[in-house]
């Protein structure tokens, strides 16, 4: 069948003509860097998130960076977030001499649980950084109303989420990134929106911390060769950016070949004994970046199971991040989040993309099936 965790190249085949046309567009005006293909990039997907500032840049791990950059904060400040994400939500708080304070969260929902972050905030507090894991908002408007309260600055870490919605209790609805500070996105090449390489952006409402980011992201620079402040080389090319600006139009139609095979899976695998399907909450869309099943008891043998019938699987996130080598400066230990800890032994990623097959999802299904009969 030939089963991939992630089809790129048949979502290629699909659009071959438009992406082949728009990289020799770029070739043949020559404008590689900046400017070109990069402004309209940027200005669509403006647009596409109804937001007023996208700030494009060389990775999500960058925009992370740039974001806390941009905020002015001093070594030693707490930024609030949760063991249970990929790296670069820590590396870049480590990387800034920033103090990472971890909370635990919902098993349910991998997502940051609200409801501790009151318990971790001091004076030394200045962020919380909720991440929209697996494709699902984590609750904004908790957190929304915790950082008002307190006075913290929100940045969204977005990379997982985009075209994701989020619902209001009001009925009011506003795209994954749009809600807090700011917000950064990957577009590494497995994202709801990827490249063909790495790529990044920041999203802000905010006019002057719109205007910062993008001076720290080129070189710190107020105007050509004068630079105001300290800044990076993080830039996404106009080839990247031409990529992108042709799978944006189509990005609500990948969401909803996503979402169909996530329906697929939901009505084939609900019910069996000793297999947790994912949750979706009220309060958000499901863009299923990853369909994370929990198998409390067997993951590692029905990984085993299935990689033997080529069926490829991964575990996102196979340890937190408190348990990292690299992370146990922090001082945390085994037992301090033990959902994180639980989720870690128990989660297993099953092939999602744009080019799932019926057949195969059956037959994805019906293996999984077979092995808890």
């Amino acid at each position: 069948m030939n089963i991939q965790m992630v089809d790129l190249y048949g979502q290629y085949q699909k659009i071959k003509d438009e992406i082949d046309l728009a990289m020799q567009e770029v070739i043949r005006t020559s404008v590689f860097v900046k400017g070109g293909k990069v402004n309209e990039f940027e200005e669509n997907l403006k647009e596409y998130l109804d937001v007023n500032h996208v700030i494009s840049c060389g990775n999500g791990t960058d925009a992370l960076q740039i974001a806390m950059m941009a905020l002015d904060l001093e070594e030693g400040d707490e930024i609030i977030t949760t063991p249970f994400t990929f790296v670069a939500t820590l590396e870049v708080l480590a990387l800034l001499k920033l103090k990472p304070v971890l909370v635990d969260v919902d098993i349910n929902t991998f997502n940051i649980r609200p409801e501790l972050v009151n318990n971790r905030i001091n004076h030394k507090t200045k962020a919380l950084v909720p991440v929209h894991l697996f494709g699902q908002c984590a609750d904004m408007e908790s957190l929304s109303h915790i950082s008002r309260e307190n006075n913290l600055f929100i940045i969204e870490d977005a990379c997982q989420a985009l075209g994701t919605e989020y619902i209001f209790k009001n009925g009011l609805t506003a795209k994954a990134g749009t809600i807090g500070d700011i917000a950064c996105n990957s577009f590494f090449p497995t994202k709801n929106l990827g490249a063909f390489g790495d790529g990044g952006a920041l999203y802000t409402n905010n006019d002057d911390l719109a205007s910062n980011m993008r001076s720290i992201a080129n070189h710190g620079m107020s105007k050509r060769y004068y630079y105001q402040q300290i800044g990076m080389n993080s830039r996404l090319d106009a080839i990247q950016a031409a990529i992108l600006d042709v799978k944006l139009k189509y990005l609500d139609q990948f969401i909803a070949a996503r979402q169909a095979a996530a329906t697929v899976y939901d009505q084939a695998l609900s019910g069996i004994p000793g297999l947790i399907i994912p949750v979706r909450v009220s309060y958000s869309s499901h863009t299923f970046h990853q369909y994370t099943i929990q198998v409390p008891e067997k993951r590692d043998k029905l990984q085993s199971f299935l990689a033997n019938k080529g069926i490829p699987s991964m575990i996102y996130y196979p340890r937190p991040l408190h348990l990292q080598e690299a992370y146990q400066y922090l001082g945390y230990r085994k037992g301090d989040f033990p959902v994180s800890e639980e989720l870690s032994e128990q989660v297993l990623s099953l092939p999602m993309h744009t080019e799932l097959t019926e057949e195969q999802l059956e037959y994805i299904t019906s293996s999984i099936r077979e092995f808890f009969s």
